[in-house]
């Protein structure tokens, strides 16, 4: 066969259109400690690398039924709707919504946040009637305010709100809570993103009917998964639905069917070598144990919270309601905190994160999640702001 001669103006394109040829893209090696991604553990990269096979392919969903049976492990949960969005937490947060509101529907949004701000914009665009309980950047959401809100509105579809708030470090407690949610009728839905295997989570035993997390926080996967789960009662009302659920990608009626049965439907193509390494991730976690790594975590984050304290950082949560895997700090007085964080990235290869929001230009977001959880990621920190700091 003779293929055509390519022209030799086309050999030159390059150079005729002064466009840069591309190049190998080599990222460097960071030391991962801001509010996400963090690090991966070798494995996870690896599983990565694996040969792709079909989304279709019975070993695929195999492997899809693994990660389902991890997940409801590390979950505590016996919810048979439980597996992975093909996209970020985000998507995590708008699937719960999108399927368990329609258009009218009153709900309650806590909001102590940026996180719990999304829920309610989100809540909105479905069309439903939002009443927020606002609290202040930095605390809870106390029982009494969800109470309150029910007086106003006693018979909402659905509350939600953020377990770990990343914007600000606050841990919320979720069984009072829980409680009245379901005194009231209404479902409990939960943002676990930055929760899910660095703190204590019994997703059944608090009664949360729908919950969401994503894939790079304490997991330490690649990001753009969600992992989620949906109680018997969250289901029962989206199979009552009167209209459509407004996205086509998250209508879990349709995606139910590629996650669970004998006979799979196709419905889109899954990301598979990023469910290679959750896989691997869940894996991990398995087999350190949940409550090992709940304990590694705040292990860590009480030797951080020393060293922090002795270099003059302050924490803006108050102790009992600390997320001890996103610990959210002031830096000291006089410090420029752009240019510090600066510094750590281009000097040490060290990332940590800035404020959002409220808190933008004020605070640190420091994590130590998953695989960036170590005394040693502690002390490479720590070690380069005393050589840092004035």
């Amino acid at each position: 066969m003779r293929f055509p001669q390519i022209p030799e103006d086309c050999c030159n394109l390059w150079e005729s259109q002064k466009v840069m040829k591309p190049a190998n893209f080599n990222p460097p090696t960071r030391v991962l400690m801001g509010p996400g991604p963090s690090d991966a553990h070798p494995r996870v990269l690896q599983a990565m690398a694996r040969p792709l096979i079909g989304h279709l392919d019975p070993e695929f969903i195999r492997m899809m039924d693994q990660v389902k049976a991890m997940l409801q492990a590390t979950l505590f949960t016996q919810n048979h709707l439980t597996f992975v969005v093909s996209a970020p937490g985000s998507a995590g947060m708008e699937t719960s919504l999108v399927n368990l509101l329609e258009p009218g529907d009153e709900c309650i949004v806590c909001i102590n946040g940026v996180f719990g701000g999304r829920l309610a914009d989100i809540a909105g665009r479905c069309g439903a009637l939002v009443h927020t309980v606002n609290t202040e950047w930095g605390k809870i959401t106390e029982p009494d305010q969800v109470k309150a809100a029910l007086t106003k509105c006693s018979k909402p579809k659905l509350v939600a709100l953020v377990h770990a708030e990343t914007s600000t470090g606050a841990l919320q407690p979720i069984r009072e809570i829980s409680e009245l949610v379901h005194a009231a009728g209404a479902l409990l839905v939960v943002d676990a993103v930055t929760s899910f295997a660095g703190v204590r989570l019994h997703m059944d035993e608090w009664g949360i009917d729908a919950l969401y997390s994503g894939s790079q926080k304490c997991l330490s996967a690649p990001p753009g998964l969600s992992p989620v789960s949906f109680s018997d009662a969250a289901i029962k009302v989206l199979d009552s639905r009167k209209t459509k659920v407004q996205s086509w990608f998250l209508d879990l009626s349709m995606v139910k069917n590629y996650w669970e049965g004998s006979k799979r439907a196709y419905h889109h193509t899954a990301p598979v070598s990023a469910i290679y390494a959750m896989h691997e991730a869940l894996a991990l976690v398995v087999e350190e144990g949940i409550e090992n790594r709940w304990d590694r975590h705040r292990a860590v984050h009480l030797h951080l919270k020393s060293q922090l304290e002795e270099l003059g950082f302050r924490f803006v949560v108050e102790e009992d309601y600390r997320l001890p895997n996103l610990n959210a700090v002031y830096v000291p007085d006089g410090v420029d905190e752009a240019m510090l964080r600066s510094r750590l990235l281009q000097e040490y290869n060290i990332e940590v994160g800035g404020g959002l929001g409220a808190f933008a230009g004020k605070i640190w977001r420091i994590g130590i999640m998953g695989e960036s959880c170590t005394m040693n990621h502690v002390n490479m920190l720590t070690g380069a702001l005393r050589y840092l700091l004035p």
